[in-house]
This record gives structure tokens, sequence and C-alpha cells, in this order.
């Protein structure tokens, strides 16, 4: 039997796009460090460019683990998920268009500063709102093909991921940088108007499985492992996303080549995801998740010991470190889930707020290391024991468990109250 779609091809393409343009955005800034930290632009100090991504994290965290209800009611359960979905892309757009204001009025240093932070609270909400919301659409309307449904999206999303710092390098070659957030927030903007045309509410199953148990007012004890992994791991990806091109051009390669080295690594980190779930037959998703961290390692400790002017090696360092990164998170919620299955949601919700915090501590906690004179490889270089770490954790997580059935984790199916039947359209009256 083919698998049955539950939603309109428009539904299911405006989804896929959604997570297209949810990378892109979502990478917009820091695929813009070089700009950010320019003489002649906003020169901000690194200090400064990192303090800027904590309003980011701050509402990243606060959006997520509303979305799951680990504070108050869940949002999806009360308002919908397609009303969720469409604040979250509300917030993306209103991002862009404060990083776009912020350009204008950049010679004035404290008004440029502000609309930059007000511009990373809204990225921030916009990722914790739109992501699982787009995740449990995407297998809502492909109820018999979930893995495939998922996977798609979220290569999807990492396409866009890379795409980001391509589209700066463009635009600055062309001497107009804004271009990009520009391009992001007229996508934002359409696609939001096709959104609104568009019910976003795949037709109920009769035979589809019972909803997953959800978080029952308490943290189950497991969870924690789980947690310290994405902390660590929100670390280690945010290392490469945040800081790898003002590593680059401190030793002295193009920014050009700086932007190529980022896109390599979400690229890396997207064709990775889809590999290791293409070959779990052959390899175990739970070998995966315990030989990535000891790769990511030693990928840090290539990039901490990167000569100057050496584009190839930067490039190729960092496409390592993508591809040591890029099984691991969507792994941990899928182990996770499987381990505490009476809390799906709280896994899935609670591990996203965890790696959130974890890119928070790389995004501005290394700011004040570099302000006082520590060299970025040298924090690489420390990095690598961080990975380390983690793979030291990853043992004891998936120790003795049996491989997850998918790489990419199932979200949880809408609740009741988001699930409403499409109308039925009536024969037109007339004679037979």
């Amino acid at each position: 039997m083919q698998p049955q779609a539950t939603g309109s091809r428009a539904e299911s393409a405006t989804v896929n796009v959604a997570g297209l343009v949810q990378g892109i955005a979502l990478v917009t800034f820091p695929a813009a460090s070089t700009i950010f930290t320019a003489k002649g632009s906003y020169d901000l100090s690194s200090s400064q460019y990192g303090l800027m991504f904590v309003p980011q994290v701050i509402t990243a965290v606060t959006s997520a683990l509303l979305s799951a209800g680990l504070i108050g009611p869940g949002l999806a359960s009360r308002f919908g998920e397609r009303t969720v979905f469409l604040a979250g892309l509300v917030a993306d757009l209103a991002a862009m268009l404060l990083l776009i204001a912020s350009w204008l009025v950049v010679h004035n240093h404290a008004a440029a500063y502000g609309l930059l932070l007000a511009a990373t609270a809204c990225l921030g909400a916009g990722f914790g709102l739109a992501v699982p919301a787009l995740n449990t659409l995407a297998a809502a309307f492909h109820p018999q093909a979930v893995d495939r449904s998922v996977l798609v999206l979220n290569a999807l999303l990492g396409l866009g991921t890379a795409l980001a710092p391509v589209f700066v390098a463009l635009f600055v070659g062309l001497g107009f940088w804004t271009g990009l957030p520009i391009l992001a927030a007229v996508l934002l903007a359409g696609l939001l108007l096709v959104s609104m045309r568009l019910p976003l509410r795949p037709a109920p199953q009769p035979d589809a499985p019972p909803q997953p148990p959800k978080a029952a007012g308490r943290v189950p004890a497991g969870f924690w492992l789980f947690g310290a992994f994405a902390i660590l791991y929100g670390f280690c990806e945010t290392m490469n996303g945040n800081w790898s091109q003002l590593d680059i051009t401190s030793l002295g390669v193009k920014s050009s080549t700086a932007a190529l080295a980022l896109t390599a690594f979400w690229a890396v980190v997207t064709a990775g995801r889809v590999l290791f779930a293409a070959i779990q037959r052959w390899l175990p998703t739970r070998a995966t998740y315990h030989i990535l961290p000891f790769l990511l390692a030693g990928a840090f400790l290539v990039i901490a010991v990167l000569p100057r002017n050496a584009p190839l090696a930067s490039v190729g360092a960092f496409a390592l470190a993508g591809l040591g990164c890029s099984a691991l998170l969507p792994l941990s919620i899928s182990i996770g889930q499987e381990k505490l299955a009476d809390y799906q949601v709280l896994v899935a919700g609670g591990v996203i707020a965890c790696y959130q915090a974890g890119y928070g501590i790389a995004a501005f906690g290394v700011a004040p290391l570099v302000g006082a004179g520590i060299r970025l490889p040298v924090i690489f270089g420390f990095s690598a024991a961080v990975a380390a770490g983690m793979g030291l954790l990853s043992l004891v997580v998936a120790h003795g468990r049996p491989s997850p059935q998918t790489l990419h984790p199932r979200p949880a199916p809408p609740s009741p109250r988001t699930v409403h039947p499409r109308p039925v359209r009536q024969p037109a009256s007339g004679a037979g």
C-alpha cells in the first residue's frame, strides 16, 4: 500500500519550503560575523558579538519549553500547530526587518546594537516556535511515511543553513551584504502570505496510533543525561557555526573562503544525517552515536593546529567537524524518546532547550575569553576535550540500548485540539 498523505500537496510543499527558509534565517547572523566585527561596519568587539546572541538563546529556550508544555500548557495544544507555526514565521520576519533597520543606523552604534539584540531575540522565538511545529506537521501530513517526511524536512532545513553563508559571500562580493536579510525577509513574507491561505490541518486517520503520553509535571531523572549531552553538543556545534569565520580570517584566509568553510560545515551536517539514515542497516545508529563525538574531537584538534593561509585545509577541517556533528542531535532525541517512552514530548522539547543552552555557552561564553587575549585556535583545541567528554557520555546514555529504528525522531502527533476534519464538499445541486 502506498503511503497516504493527509495534507494537500500545497500544504506539504509549504512545510518543506518553510524548513528551507527557516534554515537560511537561522544562520543569517553567524554567516555575517565578519560584517558585524569589521571596522567601518558595525565594528563590534568579540564580546559584543558574543553577547548579541544572548536574547536569541533566552527566547529560543523559552519558546521551546512553551511549545513542549514544560512551562504551562503546550502552545500547540492550546492554539494549534498552525497558529504556532505562523507566529514563528512572524518572529523570523521581524528578525530580518530589524537586522535591515540596524544597518540603516549603523553609524549610531548604540541604536544599531540595540536593534541587533532585538533581532536575535525575534529569531530565537521564531526558531523555537516554527521548527517543532514544522516537524509535527510534516509527520502528520504523511502518517505512513513519517521517517521519510521528517528526514526530507530536516534535510531542507540543513540545506538552508548551508546556503546562508553562500548568499552572504555573494552579496558581499556585490557590495550589498544586506541582500541576504532582504532575500530572507521576502521569502518569509511570501511564505507567510501563502501559509495564511492554507488550513495546515491534517485529516484525521481512523487507524492512527494513540498519541504518546505527555510530560506529567515532573522531569524524570534519566532525562538529565540526555540534557547534559545536548548542552555539550550545542557548545560544539556553535563553536563551528558562530566562530569558524572569525577563526579562519584571523589566520589570514579571505572572508569568502571563510564563508565557504561555514557552508561546508552546514552542508556536511545535513549530508551526514541523510548518509547515516541510509546506512543504518550496516552501521547501527547506536554505533554512530558513539563514534561521531570522537570524530568531532579529532576535527577540533585539526582546527586548532591549522597553519596560516591554508584555505583548503580550513574548509576540509570544518567539513570534517560537520560530519562529526551531523547525527548527534536527532539521535539524542530518538534514543531519549525510546528510553523515556512516557515522556516523549518532554524529551523532544527538553533536549532542544538544552541544546540552545549549549549554543548560548559557546555563542557568548567564548567572547570574554577572546577579549582576554586567548586565541580562537586555543579555544577550539579545548573544544576537543568537550567533544571527547560527549563521546564518553554517549557510552552511558546509550549503554545497552538497542539502536533506534530511525535516525530522525518521530514528533508527537498533533493533539486532538489541533486536528480537525477537512470539510466535505457537497456535490453541486442540479439535474443528474
